[in-house]
C-alpha cells in the first residue's frame, strides 16, 4: 500500500522547491494548495457550500471572486475558519481519490497548513523544512515583492510550535546553497524507499 509523506514548512522555507526536487526523483506529489484553488473553481458541491457561507458575490459568471473572498476572510479571523471548515473536508476527499490512483512505494503531500487542515493525520511520515528567518524573508520579498514590513506580519501570523518541528520524521535546513538542498532531499529519499522495503 502506498505511504503518505506529509511535506510542510513555513512561508519562504523553501517546500515548494524541495517538493519539484521529490518530482524529478519520481515520487507523485500532491499540492494541496493549488487543488484547493481548483476545487474551489470547479468542484459543484463546494461552490455551492462557498455560496450558502458568502452570498452570490463569490463568484462571477461561475469564477471565484479572490479579491472580494480574501477581503472578507481576512478581516474577520471567524470567516475564515469557516472558509476553512469548507474547503478542507473537499480537500482531503481529494487526496484521498488521488492517492488511490498512484503506484509509486510512497507519495507526498505538500501542505503550508498540513496539522490546520489535518492533513497531518492522513500521514505515515512528515518532513518539515526549515530555514533561517532572514533567509526567509529574503525569498518572499523576491518571490512576491513585497516589503519587509509586510512580510514580517504575514510570518508572525504562522507562528509554528517548535514542538511539532522536533517531532517530525525529518526535518530539511534549507539555508545552504542548491546543491545542498537536493542532496538532502536524495537522502531522505533513499531513507524512505529503505524503510519501506524493510515494513
Amino acid at each position: 500500500m502506498t505511504k503518505i509523506v506529509g511535506l510542510t514548512g513555513g512561508m519562504g522555507s523553501g517546500k515548494t522547491t524541495v517538493a519539484r526536487i521529490f518530482e524529478e526523483l519520481g515520487i507523485p506529489v500532491y499540492f494541496a494548495d493549488d487543488q484547493a484553488k481548483k476545487l474551489m473553481q470547479t468542484d459543484n458541491e463546494l461552490k455551492e457550500n462557498i455560496i450558502r457561507e458568502f452570498g452570490n458575490n463569490v463568484y462571477i459568471s461561475g469564477k471565484l471572486n479572490t479579491g472580494y473572498l480574501a477581503k472578507i476572510v481576512f478581516s474577520h479571523p471567524e470567516k475564515l475558519k469557516k472558509l476553512e471548515a469548507i474547503v478542507h473536508p473537499a480537500v482531503r476527499k481529494d487526496f484521498k481519490k488521488w492517492v488511490r490512483l498512484q503506484t509509486a512505494p510512497y507519495v507526498i503531500v505538500e501542505n503550508a497548513i498540513l496539522h490546520k487542515s489535518g492533513m497531518d493525520k492522513l500521514t505515515d511520515y512528515i518532513i518539515w523544512v526549515v530555514a533561517d528567518l532572514k533567509k526567509r524573508v529574503e525569498r518572499i520579498k523576491k518571490r512576491d515583492e513585497i516589503n519587509e514590513e509586510e512580510i514580517k506580519k504575514r510570518l508572525s501570523n504562522q507562528n509554528i510550535s517548535s514542538k511539532i518541528i522536533e517531532n517530525s520524521d525529518f526535518i530539511i535546513k534549507n539555508n545552504e546553497n542548491p546543491v545542498f538542498l537536493r542532496n538532502s532531499v536524495k537522502k531522505i529519499d533513499l531513507k524512505l524507499k529503505k524503510m519501506l522495503k524493510k515494513s
